[in-house]
């Protein structure tokens, strides 16, 4: 326990440092958590500049939110955090960002749901856009609890970007391919129309996703 609990201090301390360095955050934005064990989480403190993060920093709670280990309080979106543990027991890791692209992408009312990116339907699908919530209120965890059944990777309207997955680095990678996506339909859009894949073709490309372990199970839920 005592390894597993050092390794996952030390990989939150890195996606912080990963986040900061590829600017998918500024100042204390974002927050990063992973499960320890069926009961506790590790969690980033609030009001903490993730490119300066060091293992000391990291708290261990409990599935309520209660402080086990570590001086601080927990991020002010752990609400958001637990509800995505307790929809999916497949989950090991959430990591939330404030990707500019995918952000500004939400506020001009541009969605990534369409289906153009091949690579980006099978690992993450349609990526869909929550409702606007107040940042740091329950608010937040409800507006994603439905679609985190079926996405591991999320817009939050005008607040910046969710991903999940069964390990830090799968959930890190997810943020960085979701403002990727962003990146590229913007661009596309600058240069002209956007050519949505046939629906035949997303379908095969889902299911693909589906079938490599790329997606949720329950995404299987959303095919015709």
């Amino acid at each position: 326990m005592l390894a597993r609990q050092t390794q996952l201090r030390q990989d939150i301390v890195h996606v912080g440092h990963l986040l900061h360095q590829r600017h998918l955050v500024a100042a204390t934005d974002g927050n990063i958590s992973a499960r320890l064990t069926d009961d506790r989480l590790l969690i980033t403190p609030s009001g903490l500049n993730k490119g300066f993060l060091q293992e000391s920093d990291i708290l261990t709670v409990d599935l309520n939110g209660k402080v086990i280990q570590g001086e601080g309080r927990p991020s002010s979106e752990i609400q958001m955090h637990l509800t995505a543990y307790c929809q999916r027991p497949d989950i090991g890791a959430v990591v939330h960002a404030h990707p500019p692209l995918a952000t500004a992408c939400s506020i001009a009312g541009v969605s990534l749901e369409s289906g153009v990116l091949p690579e980006v339907i099978i690992t993450l699908g349609a990526i869909p856009t929550a409702p606007y919530a107040t940042p740091g209120t329950a608010a937040v965890s409800q507006s994603i609890q439905e679609l985190i059944r079926y996405y591991d990777a999320i817009i939050l309207a005008q607040h910046g970007g969710l991903t999940v997955g069964r390990n830090l680095t799968e959930a890190y990678n997810r943020m960085e391919k979701l403002e990727h996506a962003a990146l590229i339909m913007v661009t596309a859009r600058q240069l002209g129309r956007l050519q949505p894949l046939p629906a035949a073709e997303v379908e095969k490309l889902t299911r693909l996703g589906i079938e490599h372990g790329c997606r949720p199970p329950e995404a299987r839920n959303l095919l015709k």
